[in-house]
């Protein structure tokens, strides 16, 4: 099982490839369609999901796709199920598995995310459902004397636990310790706490005794908060990233998948880009995106059958141009390429 996990860890960070975030929950889902006024009905939500999946040539640069409890059970428009439908084009099934983050008690502002009860059997009944790897996603937020080392700890303990168990039941388990962008900081205070969150994580990894070579990290990038006067260069992103990481991520690890996190689709490209221009780093670093992949496909759709092609083709274009942006080879010409 340890030789089959590290296969499909490092084919999930294969270079030119990199991982479709398609876990909205029910409730984040319905936001994303309220800006397109498309009603959230299961019906809907599948036929989106469908219109993802079934998307041409993406398997070119989609290694794999998180899906959610529900999406996990539908079906193509065929009969096809979702998981059996990306494995037969190459596209490694994924999982959502925690089950989101709440009030930390004796905090204020503070969240921790739950979902380890019975998760033992979940994982179980996902792996048979055909998921090959999961995610599970903790929320740091950057505050004034936030994020406490109590909080540090709880995160990191629950996506440590929640990684062993996932190896323990075959699951590639993604690590996803999210430094969320929002507020006015700067990016060195960013690098700070990103810094001090990976310590937490991989402390807490060792301990839970984790091999490293089966899981991804799936973590933000080192970026000035969203509301930040002077926000930082791309090029000071890419290197204060890169500083931070090969202090505090193994070498063991496969890979690194960056989430969007708030960035806009061109932003998160851009930034991607940077990161793999700089070249020599340790571990393969690709993208684990939702928003990033998805704005332009939403707009091309809007819930209508006969912009479905043109919906498919902005998502093949966002896929194609991060999968140049993990060579380092991404550029405004590839931007403006037909597709979209």
């Amino acid at each position: 099982m340890s030789n089959e996990l590290n296969a499909v860890a490092r084919e999930l960070v294969a270079k030119g490839k990199g991982i479709l975030a398609a876990d909205e929950s029910t409730g984040t889902i319905a936001k994303r369609f309220d800006t397109i006024a498309v009603p959230s009905s299961a019906e809907n939500r599948r036929a989106y999901r469908d219109l993802l999946f079934t998307t041409s040539e993406v398997e070119n640069h989609i290694s794999g796709v998180i899906l959610y409890d529900e999406t996990i059970r539908q079906s193509s428009a065929d009969g096809t199920p979702f998981p059996e439908l990306l494995a037969s084009r190459g596209i490694h099934p994924g999982i959502k598995v925690d089950t989101g983050a709440k009030a930390l008690s004796g905090t204020d502002d503070e969240k921790v995310t739950e979902g380890l009860d019975g998760l033992r059997d979940r994982i179980m009944e996902y792996r048979e459902l055909g998921a090959r790897f999961a995610k599970w996603r903790a929320v740091i937020t950057i505050g004034n004397d936030i994020p406490s080392r109590y909080c540090l700890e709880a995160n990191a303990h629950a996506l440590a636990r929640y990684a062993s168990l996932c190896v323990e039941g075959g699951l590639v388990p993604i690590v996803e310790p999210e430094v969320l962008m929002d507020g006015s900081h700067t990016i060195e205070r960013c690098f700070e706490v990103t810094s001090r969150t990976l310590h937490q994580v991989f402390g807490a990894l060792y301990e839970q005794r984790v091999p490293l070579e089966q899981i991804l990290l799936k973590p933000n990038m080192v970026i000035s908060g969203s509301d930040c006067a002077v926000p930082a260069s791309k090029e000071q992103v890419a290197e204060m990233t890169v500083q931070c990481f090969r202090r505090h991520v193994p070498a063991a690890v496969p890979g690194i998948v960056f989430l969007s996190g708030g960035q806009s689709d061109i932003e998160a490209t851009v930034h991607l880009n940077e990161i793999n221009k700089l070249g020599n780093l340790p571990w393969n670093v690709s993208f684990s995106y939702g928003r990033a992949l998805q704005a332009s496909t939403l707009q091309a759709w809007l819930g209508k059958a006969d912009n479905v092609p043109a919906a498919q083709d902005a998502f093949r274009h966002r896929s194609m141009c991060n999968g140049k942006a993990t060579f380092g080879e991404y550029t405004s010409e590839v931007e403006q390429q037909a597709g979209v």
